[in-house]
């Protein structure tokens, strides 16, 4: 067992060539993976794997991670957050996520469990489509994007967000959750600033 994961095997990665694991939900994420480039047009390097996020609420920090970002026009368009079960709770966090990604509000959120899709408005989290089938395909994003206002963050709703990412992903996370890294409180060691650049380094 990898976790409370089944491990099937080993398998490589569609977009990077990685020799991952391979477990059930995996299987789910590189299905995705094809349906982006063999179906929506999104080239490889267009589409970032398993992208670090570093949250922090309070003196806790943690990393996780963003099954999908997707870059179109030097912009980040859209992401992808993958996780078994109910998409309905898995909508808030994901949002929240995608605030923390980068200076901007990103356009797309998608939530699946790999059988189906919610496609959210990354701005006011209203849905906008329902089914794998409904992802946006890269010619759609670029639309989006040029009709979409990238309001900035501020560095207070940063601070909301990533309390709201850090208690769905990290304090409700199954205590066997392998895919969650926990790092040294704030004063212990490093700032999550300089685990980000860390991150962006190794990365």
């Amino acid at each position: 067992m990898h976790g409370h994961h089944l491990i099937l095997g080993q398998v490589a990665d569609f977009i990077t060539g990685e020799i991952l694991i391979e477990t059930h939900d995996e299987r789910y994420r590189q299905r995705i993976a094809r349906l982006l480039v063999d179906q929506e047009g999104y080239s490889k390097e267009e589409i970032r794997p398993r992208k670090n996020l570093v949250i922090t609420a309070g003196k806790k920090r943690a990393i996780i991670k963003i099954d999908f970002v997707i870059s179109v026009a030097g912009l980040v368009g859209m992401i992808i957050k993958y996780g078994p079960g109910s998409l309905v709770t898995r909508q808030r966090p994901a949002l929240a996520a995608s605030r923390l990604l980068t200076g901007y509000l990103i356009p797309v959120v998608v939530v699946t469990n790999g059988e189906d899709a919610n496609v959210l408005n990354g701005s006011h989290g209203k849905l906008m489509s329902v089914g794998l089938d409904s992802i946006p395909s890269r010619q759609k994003l670029l639309s989006i994007i040029d009709n979409h206002d990238l309001q900035p963050i501020s560095k207070e709703r940063a601070v909301l967000e990533s309390r709201i990412v850090y208690t769905f992903e990290v304090d409700g996370a199954c205590p066997c959750d392998n895919t969650i890294c926990h790092l040294p409180e704030f004063g212990s060691q490093q700032s999550a600033a300089d685990w980000r650049r860390r991150l962006e380094t190794d990365e």
